[in-house]
């Protein structure tokens, strides 16, 4: 049922994409009768997105699709001062040659999800590093900083959780919140940005820019935010066994991205499918119906669709043909994640507890000799009895790897070079 006038806020409730609205009827009205433009930013903290980022990103890519047009702002400016938002502690601080290397990392995942070009409402990639960069202090805080109030600013959670556990606020990370504000009022000036969005820990920031733009006599401007996705189990999504769900390939690979949504909890396969995915939302309701052993053929179609928008259709196939082999067929499947090792090394003899460890498999031989007495561990799909065995060249199967597992879902490839 529609809640909203406008198509893009339908499609957003009806994914479960809003979290809050700061003035939704205002909005739903704007959107409706023609199109707006929206930005979200992304501080160059790291050389990718987690996949915490890829909501925010799919939110552009329905605005988009329902003929609005985004705006993806890379933080070249707000990276040198750092995001307090929710942290104990200050963040690194970062020079500009390490945040021109995280902006071209980030850059990567842009082009599979948003279609840039000079169109009406192809995207847009802008730096907020082009003005902050050039600000002349003092006339920034007479025709900026005057409009902000102190005490308000220390009500907010983001900064109000740092104080009540008696950590330091620096004056660097203070003065974030005025940038990011800043940025919504510049970037309308520029574009005529209308809507800042981003997760709902953002939401302080963005409504700065909201209340900053009516205090220096600009136009009406909106803030939206998305929930902060958590599992059934109240766990935040994006930490895997092997740390966090980046969406660049070189960091988490496409095999292991399709394998982190492939071990969804049953109760979330329907959100995450809204979510995540482009499917029609009468198939989304038709595999949530799914019970018993077929939810999984649910959780497989959730992680192909997750893995393409990320990496690819080509990427997300070759991942769950991997997936079929390795526990269908129990071969061995071309996508698993890949350990190296000197072909002198193996022909001498490697002891297996230490491969285990060093494929990331166990934390420490210890971990290891525990799972073998449970029967956790496996060489070639064959349980390893002896804590004290090693591997040989004659071990290798006949693509030429020996594969390491830990229960039924963790394998890696030994390959000797």
């Amino acid at each position: 049922m529609s809640v909203y006038k406008s198509d893009f806020l339908n499609v957003l409730q009806q994914r479960g994409l809003i979290h809050q609205i700061s003035d939704p009827v205002a909005l739903d009205d704007v959107c409706a009768k023609g199109p707006i433009t929206a930005y979200v930013g992304y501080d160059a903290t790291a050389t990718s997105l987690h996949i915490g980022n890829l909501i925010s990103v799919t939110m552009l890519y329905w605005l988009q699709q329902t003929g609005h047009q985004p705006i993806t702002l890379m933080g070249g400016g707000t990276s040198m001062v750092g995001d307090p938002s929710f942290r104990d502690e200050q963040r690194q601080l970062l020079n500009e040659e390490s945040i021109a290397r995280n902006i071209e990392g980030i850059k990567k995942i842009f082009g599979r999800i948003l279609r840039y070009g000079d169109g009406p409402n192809d995207a847009l990639m802008i730096n907020n590093a082009d003005w902050l960069l050039k600000l002349n202090y003092v006339s920034f805080l007479r025709e900026v900083g005057r409009h902000f109030s102190v005490n308000r600013m220390l009500s907010f959670d983001s900064v109000k959780l740092r104080l009540d556990r008696q950590q330091s606020l620096s004056f660097l990370e203070f003065n974030y919140m005025i940038m990011q504000g800043y940025d919504f009022v510049e970037i309308n000036r520029r574009y005529n940005c209308i809507l800042q969005m981003g997760g709902s820990d953002q939401w302080g920031n963005i409504i700065n820019g909201v209340e900053l733009s009516h205090r220096m006599g600009g136009p009406q401007l909106y803030a939206l935010t998305t929930p902060l996705l958590t599992t059934s189990s109240g766990a935040k999504m994006g930490k895997s066994a092997k740390g966090a769900v980046w969406l660049n390939g070189d960091l988490f690979s496409p095999y292991d991205f399709w394998q982190y949504f492939r071990n969804t909890e049953d109760a979330d396969v329907g959100r995450f499918l809204k979510v995540f995915t482009r499917l029609p939302l009468d198939e989304i309701a038709r595999l949530e119906a799914l019970g018993g052993s077929e939810i999984n053929e649910a959780k497989k179609i959730l992680a192909t669709e997750a893995t393409a928008v990320v990496h690819g259709r080509e990427a997300a196939d070759a991942a769950s043909e991997t997936a079929r082999k390795t526990f269908e067929e129990g071969t061995v499947g071309g996508d698993l994640p890949t350990l190296e090792i000197s072909r002198a090394e193996l022909d001498a003899g490697a002891p297996a507890l230490g491969l285990f460890v060093k494929a990331g498999l166990v934390a420490s031989n210890g971990e290891a000799r525990r799972q073998i007495k449970g029967g956790g561990l496996r060489i070639n799909d064959a349980p390893v009895t002896d804590e004290k065995i090693s591997l040989t060249l004659k071990d290798l199967t006949s693509e030429g790897v020996v594969k390491l597992s830990m229960g039924r879902k963790k394998h890696v490839l030994l390959k000797p070079v």
